[in-house]
């Protein structure tokens, strides 16, 4: 067993783990529950973006995913009740086909996946390998990711990193909505 077909059973664990949660998520009532899970659900998807080998999606899962998402979905939580209201069953059997519909694409599409780390893979032999031969002579920065991130992909990391900036300062203002730090303006 070569190093390769270790990691795509970690793939496959991976989406079983998603798969139970998603079907907890779906059988509770208990809000607190369905937002500590989902940011559970979050952390997972994170590590198989690391077992993926994608760092950079796998750090922008994580804190916005689990981070920012969780901390927004609790602050949200308090405006609301803390029980779900009853549903009909057929919203739950439509929310469990498609998400058995969208699982099932996800494992079949799973197989054609490259074994990690080969090199003949799209990734090892096109955009990825003219990075690597060109980064020292057209950047000099010793590091193919940065210079990747900082000047190849500029724009985009910079489009990425407003929209966490802007996550984050939604929630701050989302917390100080209960008027807490807020100056009397009667005293004034």
């Amino acid at each position: 067993m070569t190093g390769g077909d270790i990691t795509q059973y970690f793939d496959y664990l991976f989406m079983i783990m998603l798969l139970f949660i998603g079907l907890t998520i779906i059988r509770l009532q208990n809000l607190f529950a369905v937002v500590m899970l989902t940011g559970v659900y979050s952390l997972i998807a994170a590590a198989w973006f690391v077992s993926l080998g994608a760092a950079d999606v796998a750090i922008t899962e994580a804190a916005v995913g689990a981070g920012i998402s969780t901390v927004l979905l609790l602050a949200a939580m308090l405006l609301t009740a803390r029980e779900a209201k009853p549903t009909t069953a057929f919203r739950h059997w439509a929310a469990l086909v498609v998400m058995a519909a969208a699982g099932v694409a996800v494992f079949y599409a799973l197989g054609d996946l490259p074994v990690y780390g080969a090199a003949d893979t799209p990734a090892n032999t096109g955009p990825g390998m003219a990075y690597i031969e060109r980064t020292p002579s057209e950047i000099n920065i010793p590091n193919v990711v940065t210079a990747v991130l900082a000047s190849y992909r500029g724009f985009d990391t910079m489009g990425e990193v407003f929209v966490v900036f802007a996550a984050g300062v939604g929630v701050a203002l989302l917390l100080n909505l209960s008027g807490a730090g807020r100056r009397e303006e009667d005293g004034e």
